[in-house]
């Protein structure tokens, strides 16, 4: 299955690729002056024209597809307008520091999803199980980058206790690991309470409706105590839902990322992707969205596997 998957992704990349370059071409905004910033208010258009067939942007659509195709396959991916360096070089340095943002939220947003849910799915009906999902659906509707300015005034105006955005202290030249663990708290930290409503009610949901299942009352009628019912019987049949929405979050995770670094200045991939798409810097933002686009597909697959394994009357047939 993941063989097939991989064959099947390459024609969706590559339909991918052709839509930025179309969406970018049939944009209002100007590359060239873009590029050019203050100096192309004053530059003559005999000059923009120029910059125009150096970078290429005079070519049709399809040229300039086809051209960053044969030079991406290569391992060339072009140069970025906006931050005047390679692409490759602009995915190296900053891809990283998105990936290491996102692993953290993630995974606190799926530990506590799951202890809150199943919380809320043991006492349905009870005073925690409202205030579980009333939250849960307060939070829902909250947008990434209004929760993060709230927490940058709370607790970095307000209470001080964590600093406001960046990777270092201000003035620091050496990113030490202590600088880093206290700068990523609160974007992880915004970025998992944005994904966390979703796994709080599908761990509710689920767990709760194997708690009604025939085999987990059989349990119950053995004697069972109820922790063990919970966790060896209810819990691993409640949880298989949640497998698949990890791969249908990491979408959302990704739009999330990009507002969460915007507002904290974290120097991720997300942060470049918004330079990329107001200047329409072609080869950075088709390289950015086929990134995107691969841990879409990445995680798909992914939560098909976890599937899979944990549940073996699953085939890998798809």
């Amino acid at each position: 299955m993941a063989a097939r998957r991989a064959l099947l992704a390459v024609p969706v990349l590559l339909a991918v690729t052709l839509g930025v370059f179309a969406i970018a071409a049939a944009s209002p905004f100007d590359p060239v002056r873009a590029y050019a910033g203050t100096a192309g208010l004053t530059s003559s258009q005999e000059n923009l024209d120029q910059i125009r067939h150096n970078l290429g942007y005079d070519q049709p659509l399809l040229a300039r597809w086809w051209e960053w195709l044969g030079s991406a396959l290569t391992g060339d991916l072009g140069d970025s307008a906006t931050l005047r360096a390679p692409v490759s070089q602009v995915v190296g340095e900053r891809l990283g520091w998105s990936v290491l943002l996102c692993t953290l939220a993630f995974a606190l947003a799926v530990v506590l999803g799951t202890v809150l849910g199943v919380l809320a799915a043991r006492r349905r009906g009870s005073l925690l199980d409202r205030a579980v999902t009333t939250t849960a659906y307060v939070l829902e509707a909250a947008p990434p980058f209004w929760l993060g300015l709230l927490a940058v005034w709370l607790f970095a105006l307000k209470l001080g206790v964590l600093p406001a955005g960046g990777l270092t202290d201000t003035g620091s030249e050496v990113a030490t690991f202590g600088q880093i663990a206290g700068h990523v708290v609160l974007p992880a930290l915004v970025l998992a309470v944005s994904q966390l409503p979703w796994f709080v009610l599908y761990v509710r949901q689920g767990v709760g409706d194997a708690l009604d299942e025939d085999p987990v009352r059989g349990a119950r009628a053995r004697g069972l105590r109820e922790r063990t019912v919970l966790l060896q019987h209810a819990l691993r049949s409640g949880l298989l839902p949640v497998l698949t929405l990890i791969g249908s979050r990491v979408p959302e995770l990704i739009t999330g990322a990009l507002l969460v670094e915007t507002v904290f200045s974290w120097p991720g991939i997300a942060a470049a992707t918004v330079e990329a798409a107001t200047a329409v810097d072609f080869p950075l933002l088709a390289a950015l969205t086929v990134l995107a686009t691969a841990a879409v597909l990445a995680g798909n697959l992914l939560s098909d596997l976890l599937y899979g394994l944990a549940d073996p009357r699953v085939a890998f047939d798809g």
